[in-house]
């Protein structure tokens, strides 16, 4: 997934093209050629295919818009978005404040892709010959990508809204997590055995499929390992408190004051925001209470969990 191409930079985010985008653009004009040419869309059944990806990689961008628009609109920093073997992904910097916040900008790509899909299978139905192939394909599979989306795994959108159902019926963000990775990682091992099954197919492009299959499989399970690790940072991060954790000392000269009910991610970008090897911490009144060390914070962060 190294290298790329910057193509534009839209909302204060750099569009980037990685080359597995190409080597699978190939891939994909081959496998549906034949099966554009079955159909008799149009009299180069090549020329007809590749219309048809661009036109898919178009609504994948349109997808990833969508993540980007919502992500922008609640003020979150998006340094890049990227196209690639799988699809696309957009790059938001920092975690949700909220976990209704994390639930629109997640839900909002199926969304886009559902729509797209809808809009492209009502066009097929006002043309013909080639034109109206590669419009059902397209609407076809968006509407395929919009459903597989919304399954309940991370790294998959429908995980992120899981992640935020569960962070907004409990109060905590890394018990979403964990849950939403587990089901993503079963989705991976599900897919794992379509592929295998698919590979006796008497389908000439079984194998190419099934290889497609787990490709998405070993993307899955990696976003997913990912997100279980994740939830267990969010886990040591939720247990910080700076109540907890103070010393009843009076604070060194130069310490930073901070508020003494400061806690979890709250408390660690008070003091990213403030570095300091120590912290004057203060009640409500404005009134010193103890001395937290930095040093303190990060030996709990370590041994927590």
């Amino acid at each position: 997934m190294s290298g790329g191409w910057r193509i534009a930079r839209i909302a204060g985010a750099d569009i980037r093209v990685r080359p597995s985008l190409l080597v699978m653009g190939v891939i994909l004009v081959i496998v549906f050629a034949p099966q554009f040419d079955s159909l008799g869309a149009g009299p180069n059944p090549y020329l007809t295919s590749i219309v048809f990806v661009l036109s898919l990689y178009v609504s994948v961008f349109l997808h990833e818009l969508a993540h980007l628009g919502v992500a922008r609109w609640f003020g979150m920093r998006v340094p890049m978005v990227e196209l690639h073997l799988l699809g696309g992904e957009t790059h938001i910097e920092g975690d949700s404040r909220n976990p209704w916040q994390e639930l629109a900008t997640s839900v909002v790509g199926p969304i886009a892709s559902f729509v797209v899909g809808i809009a492209a299978l009502w066009g097929a139905q006002a043309t013909e010959g080639a034109t109206r192939s590669v419009l059902w394909s397209v609407g076809f599979i968006n509407v395929l990508i919009a459903i597989f989306n919304m399954l309940p795994g991370l790294p998959l959108d429908g995980g992120r809204v899981l992640r935020a159902l569960i962070w907004a019926v409990t109060g905590s963000e890394s018990k979403g997590v964990r849950v939403a990775g587990w089901i993503g990682r079963l989705a991976a091992l599900g897919l794992v055995g379509i592929a295998i099954s698919m590979m006796f197919g008497e389908d000439a492009f079984a194998i190419g499929r099934a290889l497609l299959l787990l490709a998405v499989a070993l993307f899955l399970w990696q976003g997913a390992s990912y997100a279980l690790q994740q939830g267990v940072a969010l886990a040591r991060i939720g247990s910080l408190s700076a109540s907890s954790l103070m010393r009843e000392d009076a604070p060194p000269a130069g310490a930073v004051p901070i508020s003494v009910e400061l806690s979890g991610r709250d408390l660690l970008l008070a003091m990213a925001e403030n570095p300091s090897d120590a912290y004057a911490l203060v009640d409500d009144g404005g009134f010193v209470v103890g001395t937290l060390f930095a040093s303190t914070v990060d030996r709990a962060y370590r041994e927590a969990g």
